[in-house]
């Protein structure tokens, strides 16, 4: 039996908005009303954690409360034909929810957390004292690992280093096919991730508004929200043609 194609998808916050999750630039997103550095930065986290802790509560309360979309589910039951990795900048656990059995979070997970002195650059950013609670709160006092330390959220805070960028970098290069979905292609270094796809590997974009895939060269764009250019995705995978608009 002939290997399957291989389908690797970049995916960000606009997935899940139609899920009912603020998208976190552009439009209405989560950061318009709250100033990025004052709840999602290393440098907060030193100031004024317990700020940074509440709004991750509050986040995590949200996800409880929401389900994946079409989006979501197409891409989980292309595993049925395709080898699909999903490598999401997201923090929620939609993708999972859905049925995806491959996902790798660039930015950290929202339903995980982790002492602070922990998962850094000293211990190799180990996974060991990572922890999943589930949807609920986390206090200010509240410790684990050997140093008995704040818990935080595993996320990567503005400021601090991305550990799962080679191992997304190693996925694109080895892509049939690149999927870009729900991102607005401005959070760096995750935005730059398309470069590392082979030379022959068909790149396509699902977004409303693709000014920013103007510049991939031969891209095929889905001008389209995440729901319905999913299902016209799935259908360019069916029937093995490249369909859309195609910038040269």
């Amino acid at each position: 039996m002939a290997d399957k194609k291989r389908i690797v998808v970049l995916s960000g916050s606009g997935i899940s908005a139609e899920s009912g999750l603020s998208t976190f630039r552009g439009g209405n997103g989560l950061w318009d009303n709250v100033p990025v550095e004052e709840v999602c930065s290393a440098q907060a986290w030193r100031h004024h954690p317990e700020k940074v802790q509440e709004f991750f509560n509050v986040r995590r309360a949200q996800l409880r409360d929401v389900e994946p979309n079409d989006a979501h589910k197409i891409l989980a039951q292309m595993e049925e034909d395709f080898n699909v990795d999903v490598v999401t900048q997201n923090v929620d656990n939609l993708h999972e929810r859905a049925g995806s059995s491959k996902v790798l979070h660039l930015h950290g997970e929202l339903t995980k957390v982790r002492p602070e002195d922990c998962c850094c650059e000293r211990d190799g950013f180990s996974t060991e004292y990572v922890m999943d609670i589930g949807y609920r709160r986390v206090e200010m006092g509240e410790v684990g690992g050997p140093g008995k330390t704040q818990l935080r959220p595993h996320i990567v805070f503005f400021g601090e280093a991305v550990p799962n960028l080679e191992a997304a970098a190693a996925l694109v290069a080895r892509a049939n096919v690149l999927l870009i979905v729900g991102t607005s292609m401005q959070v760096y270094p995750a935005a730059s991730l398309y470069r590392f796809a082979p030379s022959d590997c068909g790149i396509y974009v699902i977004d409303p508004d693709p000014s920013a895939a103007a510049s991939i060269r031969g891209v095929h764009i889905i001008k389209d929200k995440a729901t319905s250019g999913m299902r016209q995705f799935r259908d360019i995978m069916s029937d093995g043609s490249s369909k859309g608009e195609t910038l040269r």
